[in-house]
């Protein structure tokens, strides 16, 4: 076996071979933004059907739900969802401590207050456990969070919810076409936000968002608040009347003709995406000290980001602290062509906009309530993701990246058969 390349070693994925894209764009692609260039329907608000509504129809369809809303990206999809329900100062809202920062600042932006539980260290996703001891009385939603496309557990999570009169917002950001016990994410909660943003599963050509949910009224709702709280009507003049607090959120018709393309194609990339992990998956698993990626019995994983946990004691270099071992690993795979990253640094509590609950002055909107929950605990499952996993993001959506993942899979087992060395490395950087 090649010594490892950080010590001057051939990297086990060579130079030429570490090029992939994503998104895919296609001639069809390029057709459907130019068609709507052409048809100068390049907003959304306007009484004639446009690229939106298409968008929209064909992704309720594709979800199982009556009614889709296209915005200006997935966290305003979140945000909108929890105005349409008339969530909005004092309450508290519940969210993965593990989770991109959007998931917890959308309630911050109704002036509602975030509360995070922590997560289940297999599948990264809320632990229904630790939902239960957050509520309060003041309690009014749950966000799970479909975190790198693992559905959460959406059973007991539902549970808990109709017990105690809470809604229940999806966010699916990364988790299109992902199952939970054969229904789609997206139609398991009162209301979902998917992200389109260009890094996704199902991207658009820059940013974009979908809210999903079976409730009309509240689609109607989701539609007045993306547009100044107007009611837009097909075949009918717009009024310039609003009828509640609204944004400017609209989806624009070109991201929205850009993603139905990519629509198209989703189904034939998910099943070479499932066949590729799954094999590369596959590789890894026998490697001591490794946790890989896991799938819900019931459930299908989307794979969006693919996150593995090390165990230095399990790897057989003790006395390497988890943080330690993460950095050793993360350089030493990216010298073999495989690049690793840490993604997140911290868990949302610890993030400073909670930590200093600066929000919106004065404390706010912590202050709203009569009396302010203290800060959040520690959340130990969260934290000690952080500190032992590496992610592996974007380079294994393109359908055609099985050979590249085979590939990262020799650089796995080139450093596992080094772990002397790992070991040496990892003390080095202590």
């Amino acid at each position: 076996m090649d010594k490892l390349a950080i010590l001057g070693g051939r990297a086990a994925v060579p130079r030429d071979r570490r090029a992939v894209t994503w998104p895919i764009v296609t001639e069809e692609d390029r057709k459907a933004v130019l068609a709507v260039l052409d048809s100068g329907e390049l907003v959304s608000n306007s009484d004639t059907p446009t690229a939106v509504d298409d968008l929209e129809s064909r992704f309720a369809e594709r979800v199982g739900v009556d009614r889709c809303v296209g915005v200006s990206n997935g966290t305003v999809a979140l945000q909108i969802a929890l105005a349409a329900l008339e969530i909005g100062p004092g309450d508290e809202v519940i969210v993965p401590a593990l989770s991109f920062i959007a998931s917890g600042l959308a309630p911050l932006h109704q002036m509602a207050v975030p509360v995070f539980a922590d997560i289940d260290p297999v599948t990264f996703t809320l632990d229904p456990a630790d939902v239960e001891r957050k509520i309060t009385s003041r309690t009014v939603a749950l966000i799970p969070v479909h975190l790198h496309g693992m559905p959460a557990e959406m059973g007991p999570l539902r549970e808990l919810a109709d017990r105690h009169g809470l809604a229940v917002i999806e966010d699916a950001a990364q988790a299109h076409g992902a199952h939970y016990e054969g229904r789609q994410v997206g139609s398991l909660g009162d209301a979902a936000a998917f992200s389109l943003q260009v890094t996704k599963n199902l991207p658009t050509c820059g940013e974009g968002g979908l809210l999903t949910t079976a409730d009309a009224r509240l689609a109607d709702k989701a539609r007045m608040i993306r547009q100044f709280g107007e009611v837009i009507e097909a075949g009918k003049s717009r009024d310039y009347l609003s009828y509640r607090l609204g944004w400017n959120a609209k989806m624009n018709p070109v991201q929205a003709a850009f993603a139905t393309s990519q629509l198209s194609r989703f189904d034939a990339y998910e099943r070479a995406r499932q066949a590729n992990v799954t094999a590369f998956l596959e590789r890894l698993r026998p490697l001591p000290g490794i946790q890989v990626p896991a799938e819900r019995p019931g459930s299908t994983h989307a794979w969006h980001i693919l996150r593995f946990r090390f165990d230095a004691e399990a790897l057989g270099v003790p006395g390497v602290s988890p943080t330690a071992l993460r950095g050793a690993l993360r350089r030493v795979l990216r010298a073999e062509g495989v690049p690793m990253s840490q993604y997140q640094l911290r868990t949302l509590p610890q993030q400073k906009v909670f930590v200093e609950r600066t929000g919106f002055g004065a404390g706010y909107p912590w202050a709203a309530a009569a009396t302010p929950r203290a800060p959040d605990g520690s959340h130990p499952v969260s934290e000690a993701v952080i500190a032992d996993s590496l992610t592996l993001q974007r380079r294994h959506l393109n359908p055609g990246s099985g050979e590249l993942l085979q590939r990262y899979a020799d650089a796995f087992e080139k450093v596992w058969a080094h772990r002397d060395t790992l070991a040496t490395i990892a003390r080095a950087d202590a």
